[in-house]
């Protein structure tokens, strides 16, 4: 069953509270938090900081930048004192997931200045796993987070990090905190919310490899769909992404993207890139529309925008299609958005989009 995740926050939140609580007595203040520069204390203290600035950025749909507020303890709060706050900011965060509308985005830097719930749900699990994991160092405590939290964050919001050889060693590798067989110890590292480009009516949603392995498996991937939809095509798409994310070659903004109707917040269809831009800067783009959104343009909307997005990048100099011989409709709509045939064979038509004055 596809989850928001605020069910991952309170098990991510629970398991810190139980970890932690066994040693409370113990001085956090004078002890270094793992590799951090922070002591146990004050990292703790973060852990509650970035539970309730998720949650505010969330329930106040904020746009432009983080809240403009801070979190203190009071003076005396003991370390117990301190993991009330965490339980009680990691509820107001599930909170948040739980009453948050499905298309509401608010701000945060990483890297398309936006994240959805399910976004801000793997940020905030990653931060109890990842700073629980630095105070237990510091403390000499052992401790290692249940694989599906793990996974959960991995799918969301590391599509470039390929698995490893379990969820949790993969994250400490990719956050630098560990060491993975066959791969460059990481220096330096950010999460990456899924990418989303705006029509006049449309949204394009990045899919993630979580919200592609549901949609290869027959679910839904988190969307709501008009009836006939996911189309197969759709199905085989999400396959090859979530191919791409085992075989450790996804690259997310090259990946699929599902459209949905602003109106209604009902997914459409995907469109989406086969792979990265090749060595000429040749990018193959395509798309999948269930029949009862046809006949209205979407199709023409959404790859105008994809296309448009594609060749504003410097790496792409050339956006290509292939499509059936037969399948006119497809054919109509490259041509609408710009595109001309350059080539054919006997089974398909060859299509380019360049830049307007690019040769």
């Amino acid at each position: 069953m596809w989850t928001t995740g605020a069910e991952q926050v309170e098990q991510a939140v629970a398991e810190c509270v139980a970890l932690l609580g066994t040693v409370t007595g113990r001085d956090w203040e004078g002890v270094r938090a793992g590799r951090l520069e922070w002591s146990c204390r004050r990292t703790a203290v973060h852990i509650a900081e970035d539970l309730i600035a998720y949650a505010g950025q969330l329930a106040g749909r904020e746009q432009e930048s983080y809240t403009p507020f801070d979190l203190v303890l009071e003076e005396g709060a003991g370390n117990a004192d301190a993991l009330r706050v965490i339980g009680t900011t990691g509820a107001l965060l599930a909170a948040a997931i739980r009453t948050a509308p499905r298309e509401v985005r608010a701000f945060h830097p990483y890297p398309f200045r936006s994240a959805n719930r399910e976004g801000f749900a793997a940020m905030g699990v990653a931060e109890v796993l990842l700073h629980t994991h630095d105070i237990a160092e510091g403390l000499e405590l052992a401790y290692e987070p249940a694989p599906e939290l793990c996974a959960f964050v991995l799918t969301r919001i590391f599509p470039h990090v390929g698995p490893g050889e379990t969820p949790w060693r993969t994250l400490l590798w990719a956050t630098g905190r560990g060491e993975l067989p066959g791969r460059a110890p990481v220096t330096g590292w950010r999460w990456s919310n899924n990418a989303v480009i705006g029509t006049e009516r449309l949204t394009l949603e990045g899919v993630t490899p979580a919200a592609a392995a549901d949609l290869a498996a027959v679910g839904d991937g988190g969307f709501p769909w008009i009836e006939g939809g996911p189309m197969d095509g759709t199905r085989v798409g999400a396959g090859l992404v979530h191919k791409q994310y085992e075989e450790g070659l996804h690259l997310p903004e090259w990946g699929m993207y599902v459209l949905v109707r602003r109106a209604d917040g009902r997914a459409l269809g995907a469109m989406g890139f086969h792979g990265v831009p090749d060595g000429s800067g040749r990018v193959e783009v395509g798309y999948d529309l269930a029949g009862a959104a046809r006949g209205h343009g979407y199709a023409t909307e959404a790859l105008r925008a994809l296309s448009r997005w594609a060749l504003g990048r410097p790496e792409v100099q050339t956006v290509v299609a292939n499509v059936e011989r037969g399948n006119t409709p497809s054919q109509n709509v490259l041509a609408r958005a710009g595109f001309a045939q350059v080539a054919e064979d006997p089974e398909h038509l060859a299509y380019e989009l360049r830049e307007p004055g690019d040769g």
